[in-house]
């Protein structure tokens, strides 16, 4: 595809993130190494303000509809297809559901029993993960968290969609080489010798799991070569979001496009034939429908669609390497408690890379940089978060940036002790930034598709077919299967790669862009050419052990990239939870880190309030950063300190209430929750529309045709 791009569609949820001050403020060298200062509460931080309201209606005698339509900017939509979802506009008394995380394992017959005493019931369990859905009034959870075999209480919450391409990420040199093998013997025909046989560089052999609003597994884009749907739609046994193999909103069709397009399809008019392909144009996509008609969905639809790639992603064929998540819900709970974060990490631990949006919250209603809105489970570490840049239209990066709506971090996602303190997790991401801006991929089939619809104006190419149908879109959603795409192409090159290598090697290769800091960037934008070129050498034969040689070469390849004629130089390091690492060492020799069932934030070590590596995981050669910086455009090392690391883990200046950046934006300050719009105090609904407006049409810039 000349261009492909992505767009995070819709506002996703955000939750109350203001900050507190003072000692209960600081995140410890204990809460940095897992090992918890205080003991933890019990109820997630937006579900005990959910309780706090309705104490406060039985404390004052007032009816809850008057206490609330003073908070409510419109009529919000707290009920998705089955039960109610937890909010101020669902009645404390009514039933809802709850996501439970067990202590030990209890058996069903004792867990029901435990329920039926507050008058609630399960669901459904995720064996996998140990979390329970349940049905209940919000009456009586703080009695069901009292229960000793109960760790911890989360609202079933809502998702919703985070909503030029091979000349500017490189693809179309990558795609030009080809992969060689020559074990083929020809001596059943005769003959002597091998013959080298060439495979295209496409994605062939990898499955890519997209868990959206559905796939249109008709559209012209998905067919293989042999005329067939390349598409799997899977039944993961939801019974509230019936199996679909048609996309009903739209999102989820131009999401996979972008990862596993390809329009070289005869059945494409000449003008628009192999313009607008995805990255891995002949990947196996399966299709996991979480979203509804309205590009909304819940935490149990999500988890339970984890968790059937976790005991069948071996089953299929081909296997499910990579798992594509262009959609998010409030990053509130820290990751160590939150549901979705305990789901992907099973699934980076079996060794599949899980690909996140970052969120489109990087800007306020009035166009105001805003850091700390990283989405869930976009802030757990174990995930490769995309952000979204803006490349106006070229296929030169010379010009690109940071799209504005990106958002940005640290992760603000915490953990409330019983005293009240808030531990904030706050980690650097996005880990790395692909095109977004005003991308051009496949429109699903439905004629009355929900976007398509709202927004005609998307729509941007229809010979009559509608299999060949287009539209454009804008967000971290648009950019997250770029990163996807590029991911199944490094397991096509070496598929003995796991996904902390792929993170890194994607991150080491980025191209630096310069003017932006590591909250808005992470290690920079996407440079397929280079990961490409770096993942071809790295061994099949790894024995695990740390400091062994990584590389087929005794050289490191020349750490530079040209594109479309710009050359810059590769980054050369990787985020690594609050800061990020350098040296040459992180690519020609193996990291601990870089294994399966570890976080490449377990390299590091707390002494006495200072950060260093910790020699068991990480080579000798390998820096830790001790300032986050506005790149040069050179290496991840290079440009102007503009946050300490050490105000990341809390020593010194601490990260309090309304606490200007360096470039003086503020850090999550005034943010409120309604029915999924954030909203800074004192804004209203017409401010909140132009916002939105701005984040489905993406930047006002130039966009290819």
């Amino acid at each position: 595809m000349k261009k492909s791009f992505s767009f995070l569609l819709a506002l996703t949820l955000s939750l109350p993130l203001t900050l507190t001050s003072g000692a209960a403020q600081a995140v410890s060298a204990q809460a940095l190494s897992g090992k918890l200062p205080a003991r933890k509460a019990k109820l997630a931080p937006d579900l005990e303000s959910l309780l706090a309201q309705d104490d406060e209606d039985k404390r004052t005698g007032r009816r809850e509809s008057q206490l609330r339509l003073g908070r409510l900017v419109h009529t919000p939509r707290p009920r998705l297809t089955g039960d109610a979802v937890p909010a101020v506009e669902v009645a404390a008394e009514e039933k809802q559901s709850f996501i439970l995380q067990i202590e030990t394992t209890v058996p069903d017959a004792v867990l029901q029993e435990k329920l039926a005493l507050h008058g609630a019931r399960v669901l459904r369990r995720y064996e996998q993960t140990g979390l329970v859905k349940i049905e209940a009034t919000r009456t009586a959870i703080r009695g069901i968290a009292a229960e000793g075999t109960v760790a911890y209480v989360s609202p079933d919450r809502v998702t919703t969609t985070l909503g030029h391409l091979e000349t500017t990420t490189g693809a179309d040199t990558a795609s030009a080489s080809t992969l060689s093998s020559s074990n083929f013997s020809l001596s059943a025909f005769g003959l002597t010798g091998f013959l080298t046989i060439n495979t295209p560089l496409d994605g062939t052999g990898i499955g890519v799991a997209v868990l959206d609003s559905g796939i249109d597994e008709q559209h012209f884009s998905f067919l293989g070569r042999d005329g067939r749907s390349r598409v799997t739609a899977i039944d993961y046994r939801n019974k509230e979001l019936p199996l679909d193999k048609m996309d009903s909103y739209g999102h989820g069709t131009h999401v996979a496009a972008l990862a596993a397009g390809n329009m070289n399809q005869w059945q494409y008019a000449t003008q628009v034939r192999g313009q607008y392909n995805g990255l891995a144009r002949n990947a196996s996509l399966y299709n996991l429908r979480v979203l509804d008609a309205n590009g909304q969905g819940k935490v149990s639809w999500l988890l339970a669609a984890l968790e059937w790639i976790q005991k069948n992603h071996d089953n299929v064929t081909p296997k499910i390497r990579v798992v594509n998540l262009s959609l998010g819900t409030p990053a509130v709970d820290s990751y160590k408690n939150d549901p979705l974060c305990l789901a992907v990490r099973r699934l980076v631990d079996r060794g599949l890379i899980v690909i996140a949006a970052a969120g489109n919250d990087g800007k306020d209603s009035n166009g105001n940089k805003v850091y700390g809105l990283i989405h869930s489970p976009a802030n757990d570490p174990s995930v490769l978060t995309v952000g979204a840049s803006n490349t106006f239209g070229t296929d030169t990066r010379a010009d690109d940036g940071v799209a504005t709506y990106s958002s940005h971090g640290p992760t603000r996602s915490y953990w409330t002790d019983r005293q009240g303190g808030k531990h904030y997790d706050n980690l650097l991401k996005p880990d790395l930034v692909a095109p977004g801006n005003k991308l051009i991929a496949a429109r699903s089939n439905v004629t009355d598709t929900h976007l398509a619809s709202l927004h005609p104006e998307l729509v941007t190419y229809n010979n009559g077919k509608q299999g060949s149908a287009l539209m454009r879109l804008s967000g971290t959603s648009m950019a997250t299967p770029l990163v996807s795409g590029a991911a199944a192409l490094l397991l096509q090159v070496n598929p003995k790669l796991t996904p902390n290598l792929i993170k890194s090697i994607l991150m080491y290769t980025a191209q630096p862009l310069a003017g932006f800091n590591h909250f808005e960037q992470g290690a920079g934008q996407l440079n397929l050419e280079g990961a490409v070129h770096l993942a071809k050498l790295v061994r099949s034969d790894l024995n695990g052990t740390l400091g062994e040689d990584l590389l087929t070469t005794d050289t490191l390849p020349n750490p530079q990239s040209t594109i479309a004629g710009y050359s810059f130089p590769w980054t050369q390091g990787i985020v690594l939870g609050p800061t990020y690492a350098t040296g040459a060492e992180l690519m020609t020799k193996y990291q601990k880190v870089y294994g399966t069932g570890m976080l490449l934030s377990d390299g590091m070590l707390m002494s006495d309030g200072m950060l260093m590596s910790d020699a068991l995981k990480l080579t000798r050669g390998i820096t830790l950063g001790e300032n986050l910086l506005t790149s040069s455009g050179m290496l991840l090392s290079d440009g102007l300190p503009f946050w300490s690391v050490a105000q990341m883990l809390g020593d010194g200046m601490l990260l309090s209430d309304g606490m200007l950046m360096s470039d003086g934006m503020l850090l999550s300050d005034g943010m409120l929750l309604s029915d999924g719009m954030l909203l800074s105090d004192g804004i209203l609904l017409a401010d909140y529309l132009k916002a939105k407006n701005t984040r489905i049409h993406g930047d006002a810039t130039t966009a290819i045709e």
